[in-house]
Parts: C-alpha cells; structure tokens; sequence
C-alpha cells in the first residue's frame, strides 16, 4: 500500500522541477496562465493514482509546493486547469495527464489512444472540441531521482577542436548486435562503456561520440500502427531525462558511468539534442505535456489565428525562443547536461530555428548572446545544423564564432565530384582546405566546418556507391520520403552485384571518400559503420527502422575488414601530422626563408595551376602540396609546429593519368604513403623524384610525404626495384 502524503508545505518557485534535497521534494512548474495546478502522485507501478494535491503557491506565475515526506523513485505528472479555448491559443484541459518539462526521470511509455488527445478525435469541430477522457493509464510518469553519483577524478578531456574527430552513432543501433557485448546490455549505455566498444573507438581513432537523440522522446502513433517505431528519437518530450529504452538498468547513473567510462578512455560525449520542436506535433497532436501546461507559452502560434502554430521544422510546432521562460527551459537543460551529466557538448538539431526572434533568422539572436556569455556553455563543444524548413532558414556559413556548422556544402561538393562531375576542381579546393569562402571572414577558423560525407540521414557510405536511387518502401510511404538528390552512383547495377569490376570500383569509391574526408581542413565527422561498409538496403530516410536495415552488422567480410584498416589508417595519418588540421586558413603565400608555398595547386603536367585551369569544365584531376613549414602555429608550450610536406592528389577521370611530380627543391623525392587503388591504401614501397609519373590511376586519391634522398637511398631502392 502506498504512502499518503500528509504534510504539503508551501515550497519556493525554484529551481523548477522536482528536487530531492535529502529531507523533502520541492516541487515548481511554470504556467503564465492556468488557474489551478495539481500534483498527481502514483504507486510504483505507475498504474494508480494514488493521491492528487494542488499546488499551494504560485509566485511569478510559478507554482509550487514542498512534500517533507516524498523520496526518490515517487513517480508523479500534472494536471493543469485553465480554459480551454484553441481561437485564442489555450488548450488547458485537466482530464489530460501531463509530464513535468523539468523531469530528471520518465519511465514507461505511451500507450496510444484518442484518450491522449485534448479534443474528441473524429468530432466534426475537430481540435475545438473537448475530450473529457483520463489518459493517465496509458502516460508515462515522472520520477523522482537522488543526483548523487560518485564522478571521482571524471574531467572533461577538452580535446581542441582541431583535433576532433567525431563518429556520429545510435545508441542502440551500434551496439545492439555487437557479439562481444553481453546479451543483456545489447543497444544500451551500459554497453557504450564496455571494454569492446571503447577499443573499437580506440582502433579507429576518433575522439568524440556524437549521440543520435538520448532525451526522453515518442513513438508517434502513426508510426506504432505500422509497426514501426521514431527510431532516431528526433521527437523529444522530456529535455532533462534520458530516454529510458537505452537503459540497461532503468537507473540514471546508468548514463554517468558511460559518460564517465568514455571520459577515461579520453573520448568526449558529444549529443545531439531537440529544441527546436516537440513530440506534441500540430493542433491535432496529443496534449502529453508543454500544450497542456500552456500553449501560448512554450509554442510559436500563428498571431493571425492562434488555434494554428507556426511551423519551421516540419513537425506540426516550433519552440517558442521569444518567451523568456521557454529560453530558460533549453538554458537550463543545456547546463544539466553538462554540470551534472558531464557531457562534452551538443549538436543542434534544425539549429536556425533557435535563432528565429520574429520570422528571419538572427545569427546574434538572443539565443546566441546568452550561451556566448554563459560560463559553463561558452565551454563546451557547440556544433549547429544550420538550416530550418522556414523561409530563409538556410544558414551555412552564417553561425557565430565559437559554433561549428555541419558543412553540407562540403558533403554535395566531394559527392559529385567523386561521381565524376565535371567543373568542380574550384569548388572542391574551397572545401578541402576548410570552406575559407564560408567561414573565414568572420573570423571561424577551419574547425569551425564540420565535414562529413555520410551522416544518419541519408545512403551510408555503401549505400552512396550501391544505389542510384533511394528505397524506402520500408518505411511504407510509397517510396515517397527522404531525398531524391543524392549525388549517388550504383555504377551500373542497382544494389548488391557479384560484378567484380564494379565491387571493385565501388570499394575504390569508399576509400576515396573516406580518405578525403580526413586529410581535409576542418573537423571530421564519421558515421558509424561507414568505416567497415554498414549499408541500409538503399533506405536513405531510416528514421523509422528499429531493426536490422539500421542496426551495424559486426560481422565483417573480408572486404569490411579492409576498409576498417584503410580507415583506421587514413585516421592515423590526420592525427599524425599537423599540416592535415591545421588552425588557420592557408595563405598561398611564399613561405619566408624556402621559396616555398604553404598551399601550392597543381595541374597533372606539375605546373602551378593558373586561373584559366579552374574554370576548365572538363577538369576532374588536381594535385596539391602542402607545407609542413607553412603552419605558422604554435604549440602548447610556444613551440613552433613543423611537419613534413606532403603532395594529395587526386582523379575522378574514368583514366589514369601521369601526374608529373613538380620541382620543389633538390636532393629529395615523395614516398607514396598510400593510394586508393588498393585495398588497403597500402602498395608496395615507392619514391618519386622531379619530373617523375606518378600513376594516378582511374577514380584514386594518392598522398605523397617528401623525404630528405641520398645516394644510399638511391641504391636501396635499386636493389628493392621489381623486375
């Protein structure tokens, strides 16, 4: 039999939510306009209300009591009266049981039916209406936690931006087939911390895990009736809580001791959060949680006719950023996260709409200013996807300094060019050396792109050169959703082949996109499984499949294993050497002292390109070198930083070409250090001199490390030369 509360103080308006304080809970929710707040209290099986209390106080449209008598692990929701009248924006309906935004712990989840709907569903007035059903059997409930956790020595580990590599990942999808994982964390946090799993980030060489959507989120209920399931997760309903399917243990320190794991293997926990939208979608969405509490508050309503929202997501509702306490509630969340969960930073999702005060975006919007001059945010790793659906809502280029953007210029610009468009050499040079043209003027450094060729929405990296077309007939839409541009190539069969030369050229396809990813200016992004050919069956919008079509395959061919070394070395060489993430923009100028460049473009004949050459339409070849005396940074300890010189090339023609290796200076020659024709990026041992061929072949990229020659060099390579 469940405890009765008995005492009900009056408690204080912050901080809001429910905090356990070692004697009592206090409890605050914030409502401009209802006019009776109720505290429903539940059994441990979330089945029965036990007790309902109204709240005491309201201070500063706060309302709020104190139980002396509560304890961690009370589960609890609202009920929030007030009128109910859509015309004018309120949609206040107390027979809907509704979660608490500021909840640390949302356990259960929703059983669908028209209970969940502040509106008769069917009705003829349709969302005028009124439900007076209980949804409470079938809702979620809050509960209540102890935020104690033994973090010990835990410290962020800050690894500079320029020396991130970031590997995008679900986290059930990436672990929850994984053989060396125990069955009973599979798809878990619990299993992100495991010994396998962080050897794995250890092998490949990343730095950071950015976490597809762990906030508490909803199924939709369209999606239940198919059979299917929200698996990205991009449908948040709780901004404080972790979604509770990940959890092995169901306990919240489940998500600290991953956090804390990681950290100790020196991997940064990056996440990719919501908050531009919610679960609670358009006027005839379900009323679960902000509707209920107050509707003109936390959403963005057309002022024309307040019974409709104003939509910049494409989700039915967008956040309303205007309403000081709405930018609270995403401050404040922001800051849990990092204080008291120890993340690393965070991805925004749909991040232009934040920046949205009236209708156009503001890129020094009110939002900006407050998380440049926070302590604990200004901190932290903030990296923006920098578009909305709204009008003008594209904004590549135009984030503020601090934030890193996801570049998808550079992602259009490597596709095509490596699907052999012509015309693109000029284009693609901005984006291999940190899209300057984007991101230089106002003041970003390099970094501040985030590159990637694949992310979670779209074709994998196999799928990219598997399929020509998008299939997603899975996701039972008649094929009609996700891209239809992809910049893909199936080079001549649709999906899987036995076709050796075409298994071969696709292979080719991958190593060049992954090498040119990581010996690319600014700051790689990985999507897990691209590294050893996770494929989607040509599904480019998998948001919906929580199964196999998006889970990672660890059980790798022989041709996975390849790629994963190609990878793992490709990686290798980016960390290695500075000149390959470099923190200021090249100049083009000569370096003082060596007649040498920093940046030096070149046509295949080894001559310096000239204007005219960039314009060439039919140009698919150029080479580059790079000077490692050309960095012009400093390290740590004030040191100049130097690195070697190195020459990339590459060629998307269908031909080999002879790439004339340019004069640079005397007594050296270029050790080919790996070239995609192979499978493994790894040929035999060769140098090349001035004025020597190099073979680049058809559709492969070629790096060249200028080495310091001899005549004993000369010699050995004599004796070592195939005859």
């Amino acid at each position: 039999m469940a405890k009765i509360i008995t005492a009900v103080w009056t408690g204080k308006p912050y901080p809001l939510g429910a905090t356990w304080n070692g004697e009592g809970v206090n409890f605050a929710l914030f409502s401009e306009h209802a006019e009776k707040v109720e505290l429903c209290l539940f059994d441990s099986s979330g089945k029965r209300e036990i007790q309902r209390i109204v709240l005491p106080e309201c201070t500063d449209q706060i309302w709020h009591c104190y139980l002396p008598e509560a304890r961690p692990g009370l589960l609890y929701a609202y009920r929030v009266h007030g009128p109910y009248d859509p015309k004018h924006g309120h949609r206040f309906n107390p027979h809907k049981l509704l979660l608490d935004p500021y909840a640390r712990d949302i356990v259960g989840s929703i059983r669908w039916g028209d209970a969940h709907f502040g509106y008769k569903v069917g009705s003829r007035q349709a969302d005028l209406s009124f439900d007076r059903r209980d949804n409470a059997q079938g809702m979620p409930k809050c509960r209540i936690i102890d935020s104690a956790f033994t973090w010990g020595e835990d410290r962020p580990p800050r690894i500079p931006w320029h020396e991130t590599v970031i590997y995008e990942l679900h986290v059930k999808g990436f672990t929850v087939l994984h053989p060396e994982v125990q069955s009973s964390l599979h798809g878990t946090y619990a299993a992100l911390a495991t010994t396998a799993v962080i050897e794995h980030f250890h092998q490949l060489g990343v730095s950071a895990v950015e976490l597809l959507p762990v906030h508490a989120f909803v199924d939709d209920r369209h999606l239940v009736e198919k059979g299917l399931r929200n698996y990205w997760g991009y449908n948040s309903i709780g901004f404080f809580a972790p979604e509770s399917r990940y959890s092995a243990s169901g306990q919240i320190s489940e998500f600290k001791t991953m956090v804390k794991a990681l950290h100790t293997a020196n991997i940064e926990v990056i996440l990719d959060v919501v908050y531009n939208h919610t679960a609670e979608g358009s006027q005839m969405g379900p009323t679960l949680c902000f509707r209920g509490i107050d509707n003109v508050a936390y959403y963005r309503l057309n002022q024309n006719d307040m019974r409709y929202y104003t939509d910049y997501t494409g989700t039915g509702n967008t956040l309303n950023m205007m309403h000081p306490r709405v930018l609270q509630l995403i401050m404040d969340s922001l800051r849990y996260w990092v204080v008291e969960m120890h993340v690393d930073g965070f991805r925004f999702d749909l991040a232009a709409t934040l920046a949205r005060e009236l209708h156009e975006v503001n890129r020094l919007g009110t939002f900006f200013d407050i998380i440049h001059q926070d302590p604990v945010l200004s901190q932290v790793k903030l990296i923006a996807e920098p578009w909305d659906l709204g009008e003008g809502g594209y904004q590549v280029g135009n984030f503020p300094v601090g934030w890193g953007e996801w570049n998808d210029r550079y992602r259009d610009t490597v596709r095509a060019y490596w699907t052999g468009t012509g015309g693109l050499i000029g284009d693609l040079a901005y984006r291999l050396t940190g899209s300057s043209d984007l991101y230089a003027q106002s003041g970003r450094r390099p970094y501040a792109s985030i590159n990637f060729i694949t992310s979670h929405d779209g074709f994998t990296l196999h799928d990219l050169v598997s399929y020509q077309e998008k299939h997603n007939e899975a996701n039972q839409e008649d094929n009609r959703d996700g891209n239809d541009n992809n910049l893909s190539c199936n080079y001549g069969v649709e999906g899987a082949t036995d076709d050796t030369h075409i298994n071969t050229l696709r292979s080719r396809q991958k190593r060049n996109f992954l090498a040119t990813l990581m010996l690319s200016q600014g700051a790689p992004m990985l999507l897990a499984g691209d590294a050893f050919g996770r494929g989607q069956q040509g599904n480019n919008n998998a948001y919906c499949q929580d199964n196999e079509i998006s889970w990672v395959n660890w059980n790798f061919t022989p041709e996975d294993k390849d790629l994963l070394v190609f990878t793992q070395y490709v990686i290798g060489l980016r960390k290695a050497h500075p000149v390959f993430r470099r923190r200021s923009f090249f100049q083009g100028r000569s370096i003082k002292g060596t007649g040498i460049k920093d940046i030096l473009w070149l046509n295949p004949d080894g001559s310096e390109m000239s204007d005219d050459a960039w314009r060439n339409s039919f140009a698919r070849c150029l080479g580059l070198l790079l000077s490692g005396e050309g960095l012009n940074e400093l390290d740590e300890r004030g040191q100049p930083i130097r690195d070697d010189h190195f020459l990339l090339l590459l060629n998307a023609h269908d031909d080999l070409i002879s790439f004339v290796v340019p004069t640079v200076r005397a007594n050296v020659r270029w050790l080919m250090l790996t070239d995609t024709q192979f499978e493994t990026g790894r040929g035999p041992s060769a140098t090349f001199g001035e004025g020597d061929r190099y073979p680049l072949q058809a559709r492969s990229l070629a790096l060249l490390k200028e080495i310091a020659w001899d005549r004993r060099h000369a010699a050995r390579e004599n004796d070592e030369a195939p005859t």
